[in-house]
This record gives structure tokens, C-alpha cells and sequence, in this order.
């Protein structure tokens, strides 16, 4: 009897820890009663991702941007980081920057960044822009603001959250959307 015992209470003080454990992950009711669902980030645009070239240029591109749900509305307090390079034969460059937009709809996301450190000239203070459509661990594509003008220093007065259709596959990485539900 005893030894049932000592393994129903083990087995209640394991359940007790895994339940409190996975408390903050678990719906909760407010302070009225109401049922309400763990709250997430209102969207998201996060991974790396190599892009293909036949003729083998080496294009990479890394996001980490979020807009977080107290901002749901704004969609210009995204914050988070850009990288991204394109060499080829040993030449190139590489540039990096902090998210200042972020829109998503379904798996497709736009965003833009202040360039904030480059080894190509004339690029540092440039807003750029990205757009990523996310199909899946190897159907990804995107697309960038400078798709028309050659370069990344050619965006004068690129506004917020514009960029062009994501045209280019991604050939290895993978980037994840996480959709925006307004209210409207």
C-alpha cells in the first residue's frame, strides 16, 4: 500500500510541475471570467536565406523583425535587424540595418530598414526595402527596393514598408511570416 502511495504521489508532484511549467503557454481567465488566449506578436518576418544565381553569385539576406501586438496598429514601430550580401569572384558587398516597418499578409511580408553599417559606399542611411513571400522550407522567394535601380544607395526617399515583388528564389534557408490581423 505504502509503495502505491509513494508512486501516486510522485506521479501527482510530476504532473504538478509539467502543468506549472507550461502555465505561461496555457490559456488563462482575466479578472471578469473571460476566457482569453495567450497573446502573440501582432508579426513577424524572421531567417536567412541564400538566394539562387546561376551564375553563382554568393546573395544572402537574414531578417529578425517584429511588431509586437501592443503596437498592432503601427506598423512602423517594427524593430529588429537586417543583413544582407552579393558577391561574386571575391567582389562585393555586405550591409546591415534595423527594421523601421513591417506588414504581412498571409505567408507574404514587407518591410524596411535603415541601413546602419555597409562596406558599400554611399549606402549607410539609406532606407531599403524587402519583401519575402514564404512558401515552405524550398519555395521561398523575395524581393528588395533596389530591384530596378541596381543598388541599394539608390533609394532616395523610399518610404516606409515598400519594396518590390518577390521575385527572387530562395535557393537554400528558410524565412517564416507571421500574418498581421489588423483591426478593421
Amino acid at each position: 500500500m505504502s509503495r502505491n502511495r509513494t508512486r501516486v504521489a510522485a506521479l501527482g508532484a510530476a504532473l504538478l510541475i509539467a502543468t506549472a511549467a507550461a502555465g505561461t503557454a496555457v490559456a488563462a481567465d482575466d479578472a471578469a471570467g473571460r476566457h482569453q488566449r495567450p497573446q502573440r506578436e501582432a508579426a513577424s518576418l524572421t531567417g536567412t536565406g541564400k538566394l539562387y544565381r546561376s551564375a553563382g553569385d554568393d546573395i544572402h539576406f537574414t531578417f529578425d523583425a517584429h511588431l509586437d501586438a501592443k503596437d498592432l496598429m503601427a506598423p512602423d514601430k517594427a524593430h529588429g535587424t537586417f543583413r544582407f550580401s552579393h558577391y561574386l569572384h571575391g567582389k562585393g558587398a555586405s550591409a546591415e540595418g534595423r527594421i523601421d516597418c513591417l506588414v504581412t499578409g498571409g505567408k507574404v511580408a514587407v518591410a524596411t530598414g535603415v541601413i546602419t553599417k555597409s562596406d558599400l559606399d554611399g549606402a549607410v542611411g539609406k532606407r531599403v526595402g524587402f519583401t519575402v513571400d514564404d512558401r515552405g522550407r524550398h519555395g521561398d522567394r523575395l524581393g528588395y527596393s533596389w530591384a530596378a535601380t541596381g543598388s541599394p544607395r539608390d533609394t532616395d526617399n523610399l518610404p516606409k514598408c515598400v519594396s518590390s515583388a518577390p521575385f527572387e528564389k530562395v535557393e537554400s534557408g528558410d524565412f517564416t511570416v507571421v500574418p498581421w490581423e489588423p483591426r478593421l
